[in-house]
C-alpha cells in the first residue's frame, strides 16, 4: 500500500492506515460548510482528520476538536494534525461517539461529520473499512442525539448523506430540535441522479436555503462552481 501522502495546497494527507480514504465527499463538506472566526468546532469520525485540516484552514477557530474511534485512523489523524501548520489548533479523541458525548461537558459552534452511511450494503469482508462504511457504527438517531447535546445554542450542525436519506435524517434531526436551515444537493453530472446531500442544521426554525452543485461537465471536465468551491484545496484546480 502507497504511504505517499495525498498534496493539499496548505497541508498534505497519510492515508495509508485509515479504511476510508479521502473522497469527493469529505472535501466537499470541508469546503462548503459555513465557518466563522473564533469557532470551537468537531469532527465527528474523522477518519485522515482531512475536515478538520480544511477547517483549520479556512478559519481561526482556537479549538478544532475530532473523534476517531478506529485506531490506526486516529493515530494518522493525530499524526496529520500534527504535521500540519495549524498542529496547535488540532485535537484528537480516540474514543466512539456515545463515549465522548458522554464524558465531554463542552460545546461546540460546528459540529462536522462525513458519517458511514451504507444502510443498505452488508459489511465488506475488511473489518476497519466495515466500520467506517458502515452506518450501524455511527447510526443516524445517535449522530443528531450527539449533535443536539454538543452543539452551542447558536451553533451549526453540518454534515454530508446520500440524497435518498435526506428526508429520514431531516426527520430524525427535527425529533432533537435541531432544523434543517440550508442544504445543497449534489450530483456527479447534469443529466445524472442526485447522489449526496450537503445540510446544516441549527435549533433555530427558518426558511430553507437550497443550493444545488453539478460537479462535471464531462469524465475530468469539472463544472466552474465545483472549481470555485474547492479551488483553496486541490492543486491542480
Amino acid at each position: 500500500m502507497s504511504k505517499q501522502p495525498f498534496q493539499f495546497k496548505e497541508f498534505s494527507v497519510q492515508q495509508d492506515q485509515c479504511a476510508m480514504k479521502i473522497g469527493t465527499d469529505g472535501v466537499l463538506l470541508g469546503a462548503w460548510a459555513t465557518v466563522k472566526n473564533e469557532f470551537s468546532t468537531l469532527d465527528l469520525g474523522t477518519g485522515t482528520g482531512v475536515i478538520s485540516l480544511m477547517l483549520a484552514q479556512r478559519s481561526d477557530a482556537e479549538i478544532i476538536d475530532a473523534i476517531e474511534i478506529d485506531g490506526p485512523a486516529f493515530e494518522q489523524a493525530v499524526q496529520n494534525f500534527e504535521n500540519s501548520p495549524w498542529s496547535d489548533r488540532l485535537f484528537c479523541y480516540h474514543a466512539s461517539l456515545q463515549e465522548f458525548a458522554e464524558e465531554i461537558d463542552d460545546k461546540y459552534d460546528l459540529i462536522i461529520s462525513n458519517p458511514p452511511f451504507y444502510t443498505d450494503a452488508n459489511p465488506s469482508e475488511n473489518k476497519e473499512r466495515s466500520l467506517a462504511r458502515f452506518e450501524d457504527a455511527m447510526p443516524f438517531e445517535h449522530l443528531a442525539n450527539a449533535a443536539a447535546q454538543l452543539l452551542t445554542p447558536n451553533g451549526i450542525f453540518s454534515l454530508v448523506i446520500p440524497f435518498k436519506e435526506e428526508a429520514t435524517f431531516t426527520e430524525i434531526a427535527k425529533q432533537n430540535n435541531l432544523h434543517l436551515n440550508r442544504v445543497c444537493r449534489v450530483k456527479g453530472t447534469a443529466t445524472s441522479p442526485i447522489k449526496r446531500s450537503l445540510m446544516e442544521f441549527s435549533f433555530e426554525e427558518s426558511s430553507i436555503i437550497e443550493e444545488s452543485l453539478t460537479l462535471e461537465i464531462s469524465r475530468h471536465h469539472y463544472t466552474d462552481a465545483y472549481k470555485n468551491l474547492v479551488k483553496d484545496f486541490y492543486l491542480k484546480l
